[in-house]
């Protein structure tokens, strides 16, 4: 038996060594799709992709072994989430836990009233005792054997900081009585650090007790933080970590949260105040991926078919779409949620138009969903950029965060207009805008790519001077930095580094000035910097999109810096992004721009915004809209029979010189609608489940293509299809 076992063994150490390149890329994208769901496994919600991150321990009834167990016996990898300021815990608030009531801990607001996430559930004030408690709930999930541990949404409120387990954090971090933020910017800037710190150490504390735990368990279970972007948490005055957490020693790495939830908070352009989805969409997905790409670490981009707020089934499709199409633009990402709690999604009812009662899912806009999820198990990453003139960013700081709320000496600063005014009228040109993240310029790689930097300190402050060194060196050496700000704010005067020990800058940007040896003139707005360019405009960002035309010379200025200064090449006008991953083009369309003409492409496309999935060889996109279409000939292996789209996973694969067989695994009562490459017009195509046969409802051959069109209900068991020729 020992030589049999060695055998064995070696067998599966050539196979290691030995893998095709197709099996390995397999292989590595074991981990590529995820779900999060609390409800015990139903064929009826059963999504198929790689990860089922199972929520909360106390959730859904509890049970939480049998709901891991459930998923991992349907073949899933099982990983646990849960929140880390508010969840289903009301065992450890109501005393049930240590004998202790700790509804105290609860964030709380200057009327003296708590934040609440749910009945019992305060959104919370990190505490020793309340970390204690969370450690009980991962090493459970750890001794379940879940692969990674996610803590989502690590979220202090800006309005919240005045009951007494904050005022006790205060003392013991800055060593001085609690001061109640809404006396003095000062207050509020030294409140919001504090936030940040703490869940900064509750996420360290917890991680660091996961990864201890785990390796005495002879396993390493994986960290990370799913969360808004810096510019919804900004937006919506919330204090998280952010990026600082990249640092942390076992973390992994992030879950973007941005859905039409996120990106439908509107934003001004031209002087309106509006929903643009698309376009906030795009932003926030960039801001996560400049907080990441220089650290390495993995991120999620996460989509959500529907929404918390309730709208109609329509409204959910077009942002769904939006929103899709904003997360595929980033080419560097190729792993994905695919959706939040699919039970809500299969099994709730929402508004449909022209009708009294709520209504399900139709099973046009379940199998359209499917394509497109399914199709991100295909999504390859891709060193192809977006149309359109490349190195324009704008520089992001954590402390975006920290002076939103409340309104000091007149300062506001609606729907985070300081940022989006630098941002926003860039995409509504065609220019396929970053963000920087100041904290990450240390790195090497941050603006390597970067030909023209924008930034402000009207809604934001510089947390070290380092950085300011990073950015006079990078000016210095070639690059352009255009800076707009009346730096009039009052939180220019909170005690910091530029205004204490030994430093007496009246703004940051004085230091940032003294830095670029600049010798400011009333006269003068463009300066000379080593072998680089420093513009100075005197305005607020806010000004250039809470006001109709507001920004035509920012247009102006930035063209000029990017082609005379920077010598980066022509700044194109244009109404549209356009990218090409392998088969997978995804196209948007900008409305509110010069350019009001609609994209036309041509060629043979299945589109994949479409549940009938049909063949057309013209795409005419309108402005205010997306596509996302498969292009038939940019298939690798034309004379391998595949699967081109389809709703539902493909597994299983057979193919012999006259036949193909798969299994096509989907949720429940759906309907399958799927593109298939042959080699030749089928004679004969069956499907069976369970030993039965099923009825085919769609059995169309396009000779030209070479692709056949099918049809069938879903299984989630699976249906096994033939097809011979």
């Amino acid at each position: 038996m020992k030589k049999l076992r060695l055998c064995i063994s070696l067998s599966a150490l050539s196979i290691i060594f030995f893998i095709p390149g197709d099996a390995l890329a397999q292989l590595k994208s074991k981990q590529k799709t995820s779900f999060q769901v609390s409800a015990p496994w139903s064929a009826d919600y059963d999504v198929r992709s790689d990860i089922a991150m199972v929520y909360g321990i106390n959730d859904d009834g509890g049970k939480f072994e049998e709901r891991v167990k459930g998923y991992r016996d349907k073949g899933y990898e099982v990983q646990f989430m849960t929140g880390i300021a508010w969840g289903q815990y009301k065992d450890y608030f109501l005393g049930e836990y240590d004998g202790k009531n700790h509804l105290d801990e609860g964030q709380v607001m200057q009327n003296g009233e708590t934040i609440w996430h749910g009945n019992n559930v305060p959104y919370v004030v990190p505490s020793a005792s309340y970390l204690t408690y969370m450690k009980t709930h991962v090493k459970r999930a750890i001794d379940a054997g879940v692969t990674a541990i996610y803590l989502e949404e690590p979220e202090f409120w800006a309005r919240a900081g005045y009951g007494e387990t904050f005022k006790n954090e205060w003392q013991k971090y800055y060593g001085f009585p609690w001061m109640a933020q809404h006396e003095s910017p000062e207050a509020t800037y030294l409140s919001s650090k504090l936030k940040y710190q703490l869940y900064f150490n509750a996420l360290k504390e917890v991680f660091s007790y996961v990864k201890t735990y785990s390796l005495s368990k002879g396993k390493r279970v994986k960290c990370f933080v799913p969360t808004h972007s810096l510019l919804n948490y900004s937006s919506w005055h919330i204090v998280s970590p952010e990026a600082s957490l990249a640092n942390l020693d076992g973390m992994d790495g992030y879950i973007a949260q941005v859905w039409t939830g996120t990106a439908r908070e509107p934003v001004f352009y031209n002087g309106k105040s509006k929903e643009r989805v698309f376009e906030n969409a795009f932003l926030e997905y960039g801001s996560m991926v400049s907080m990441t790409a220089p650290t390495g670490r993995k991120i999620y981009f996460l989509t959500d078919p529907i929404e918390d707020r309730a709208k109609s089934w329509d409204d959910y499709k077009i942002n769904y779409q939006a929103t899709f199409a904003a997360e595929l633009l980033y080419p560097m990402v190729d792993n994905y949620e695919v959706m939040p709690w699919p039970n809500r999604i299969y099994k709730g009812k929402f508004l449909v138009e022209g009708k009294a009662d709520k209504q399900p899912i139709s099973p046009a806009y379940a199998t359209q969903m499917q394509v497109m999820v399914n199709s991100l198990n295909q999504m390859p990453l891709s060193k192809n950029k977006l149309n359109g003139t490349q190195g324009i960013g704008v520089l992001l700081s954590n402390s975006l965060m920290f002076q939103n709320f409340p309104v000091h000496q007149g300062y506001s600063d609606p729907y985070l207009s300081n940022t989006y005014g630098l941002a926003i009228p860039l995409l509504k040109y065609g220019i396929p805008v970053e963000t920087v993240h100041i904290e990450n310029l240390a790195n090497k790689n941050t603006l390597k790519d970067i030909k023209v930097l924008i930034m402000s300190y009207s809604n934001m402050k510089p947390l070290s001077s380092t950085y300011h060194e990073e950015l006079s060196k990078w000016v210095k050496n070639g690059g352009v930095l255009v800076y707009y700000g009346r730096d009039n704010d009052p939180f220019q005067n909170v005690q910091e580094w530029w205004n204490t020990k030994g430093n007496t800058f009246k703004a940051p940007s004085e230091h940032l000035f003294k830095l670029l040896g600049l010798t400011l003139n009333d006269n003068q707005s463009v300066y000379p910097v080593g072998k680089g360019k420093f513009y100075l405009i005197r305005k607020d960002p806010k000004e250039l999109i809470m006001e109709a035309n507001g920004d035509k010379d920012f247009i102006s200025t930035i063209k000029n810096a990017y082609e005379a200064d920077a010598k980066a090449g022509d700044f194109m006008i244009k109404n549209n992004f356009i990218l090409d991953r392998g088969p997978f083009i995804i196209a948007a369309v900008l409305d509110e721009s010069p350019n009001k003409d609609p994209l036309i492409l041509n060629g043979t496309f299945i589109d994949l915004f479409d549940p009938a999935l049909p063949l057309i060889n013209e795409k005419v996109i309108q402005p205010g809209t997306q596509s996302y279409l498969f292009d038939v000939a940019k298939v690798e292996n034309k004379n391998k029979p595949q699967v081109l789209a389809a709703a539902a996973r493909i597994t299983d694969e057979v193919i012999t010189q006259n036949s193909y067989g798969f299994i096509a695994k989907s949720p429940a009562k759906t309907n399958n609608m799927m593109r298939i490459l042959l080699k030749a017009k089928p004679a004969k195509v069956t499907a069976q489940t369970g030993g039965k046969n099923l009825s085919i409802t769609k059995n169309d051959w396009d000779e030209k293509s070479k692709t056949l069109l099918l049809g069938f209900e879903n299984y989630s068991e699976g249906v096994t299809l033939n097809i011979n020729w």
